[in-house]
């Protein structure tokens, strides 16, 4: 009877809300009408490549001409990648730079000297040198095709340190066993640390086509970057919507009447969180499936993005009950929940690669929805599953639970709202 209860009085906030005209142009019809904005400027509609975008002016110095080094280079000259990137290998770094800043190249992708034999041990000593690591100069005026390139590098590299920790741990295991003896172990892991490496290098020839782990090839489309963007950040407005219409309520005594009925206060207040969580959900299920039919867009694995639109709405909602018990008014909440919109929006990636921003601001992207959402969004439109998305999913649902812990104490010692 209680859970019923506490439906039915969701379902009745999800009716009204989705009755307000001016709630569902903010909800629906702006983030639908930014994308195909978007969609426009990446190309969609105009018959060029699918993702909008292609040939990205890189610059690659490699002083490494070791294995990892060269296969870096091979791996952006390949045939796969003919059609994203338009790559131009110089010796000279500063050369290279220079037309990063003259807005001819993208970025510079840097490969200093002894890059390979930091990760590689020595065939005989066993050694590794100083860790070395590959330097990434970008062009801030291009802010999609440096991340487009940022990312084919971060592959890389993680598929480079995988194959590094996993020779590691293969070497200790046949001490541990006795299967070789400290003497050997300098060879075993220099081998061992070869084949891995030439697996992941393998692994690494990032194309235009993603596999998932079906086998079904995922075509690269830039949209599936912004789409989720513009749908995460209109979310916030959601949320803070409905805390808004808690105070809304309460004001009007609507919710005072409610309160002093048979039915627990948790419940009833249970009842009307639980409607700000299903409008959420329901919002980006709408997106999702508008974005869908009319770009064709490819939002991933089917059960890795509804667990991610129930963390994402778990996550935003904690931050829209939040609002409705920390602020005084309606006005207050439209105000603040209008600016933590745009800021969340900003600080989440919606609209630029955030690797070109200070280190602090990366920090501080952690504290938003967004940008939790927007990388569990990314991993499966490449191709990931559920089981790629599972920090991001925990944190979301984390950073719910954890508002919601705060919203409730405030409520509990200072009420919902105060005159």
């Amino acid at each position: 009877m209680a859970m019923r209860k506490l439906l039915l009085i969701a379902l009745k906030d999800l009716r009204l809300i989705f009755r307000d005209r001016s709630a569902l142009i903010l909800m629906l019809a702006a983030p639908f009408i930014l994308t195909i904005g978007m969609g426009a400027v990446t190309g969609r509609f105009s018959g060029r490549t699918s993702s909008g975008i292609s040939e990205i002016p890189v610059t690659i110095v490699n002083q490494d001409n070791g294995q990892l080094g060269n296969a870096l280079v091979e791996m952006f000259t390949s045939a796969d990648l003919a059609d994203l990137v338009e790559p131009v290998v110089l010796s000279d770094l500063d050369a290279a730079k220079i037309l990063v800043d003259e807005d001819k190249s993208a970025a510079v992708i840097f490969i200093p000297e002894g890059f390979s034999t930091s990760i590689i041990p020595d065939p005989v000593t066993g050694r590794i040198s100083d860790q070395i690591e590959i330097e990434f100069y970008s062009n801030p005026v291009r802010p999609t095709s440096t991340g487009i390139l940022k990312t084919i590098l971060d592959q890389f590299i993680n598929q480079v340190e995988i194959a590094r920790i996993s020779g590691e741990v293969t070497v200790s295991q046949l001490l541990e066993n006795g299967l070789i003896n400290p003497s050997q172990a300098a060879a075993v892991g220099a081998a061992v640390g070869q084949e891995m490496s030439d697996v992941s290098i393998a692994r690494s020839s990032i194309t235009t086509n993603n596999i998932t782990d079906s086998g079904e090839a995922v075509e690269f489309d830039i949209l599936s970057y912004m789409a989720p963007g513009m749908a995460l950040m209109f979310l916030m407005f959601t949320v803070a919507y409905g805390g808004r219409s808690l105070i809304v309520e309460n004001r009007q005594s609507t919710l005072p009447r409610m309160l002093v009925s048979p039915t627990s206060s948790t419940l009833i207040l249970g009842g009307k969180v639980f409607g700000i969580f299903l409008t959420a959900v329901a919002q980006l299920l709408i997106l999702i499936g508008g974005t869908s039919l009319l770009f064709r867009l490819y939002w991933g694995d089917l059960l890795g993005m509804i667990v991610l639109v129930l963390a994402a709405a778990i996550g935003a909602t904690g931050w829209g009950v939040l609002l409705a018990a920390v602020l005084k008014s309606p006005g207050q909440v439209a105000t603040v929940g209008s600016a933590v919109m745009l800021i969340f929006g900003l600080l989440g990636g919606g609209f630029f690669d955030l690797s070109n921003l200070p280190k602090w601001v990366q920090f501080f992207s952690r504290i938003t929805p967004n940008a939790w959402g927007l990388d569990g969004f990314s991993t499966l439109a490449l191709g990931g599953t559920l089981k790629n998305i599972l920090t991001p999913v925990a944190v979301l649902t984390g950073m719910g639970i954890v508002l919601f812990a705060i919203s409730a104490l405030w409520i509990t010692r200072h009420g919902l709202s105060r005159k």
